[in-house]
């Protein structure tokens, strides 16, 4: 059974950095497309940073292009968000997500597996 967590949420003052992890587990295909996604009280779930096992290739919200940084460790079979020059409007639960794809994919609707999500609050 594909299971995934995140960790490494928190409270953080404007400004600061946070650094996201997702565990993978119960994967019997390597060709995932995988990402992370956001949403605020109110708002639609949102894409942030997605990527493809098949190619590495990576999209980025404009939101936050420049700021954050997805990253994968095939090795420890996690996935990783670098989030710097955090932002209040950064606050919402952040959740990983994936989907068996050849091609990287962006639509949230899209996705199959997603964890439990990990509170983000960017205040001071």
């Amino acid at each position: 059974q594909v299971q995934l967590v995140e960790s490494g949420g928190g409270l953080v003052q404007p400004g600061g950095s946070l650094r996201l992890s997702c565990a993978a587990s119960g994967f019997t295909l390597r060709a995932y497309a995988i990402g992370w996604f956001r949403q605020a009280p109110g708002l639609d779930r949102e894409a942030v940073s997605c990527t493809s096992t098949v190619d590495g290739s990576t999209y980025y919200a404009d939101s936050v292009k420049g700021r954050f940084t997805i990253s994968r460790d095939s090795a420890k079979n996690t996935l990783d968000l670098q989030m710097n020059s955090l932002k209040p409007d950064d606050t919402a639960v952040y959740y990983c997500a994936a989907k068996d794809s050849f091609v990287l994919i962006t639509t949230v609707s899209e996705y199959d597996y997603w964890g439990q999500g990990t509170q983000v609050t960017v205040s001071s």
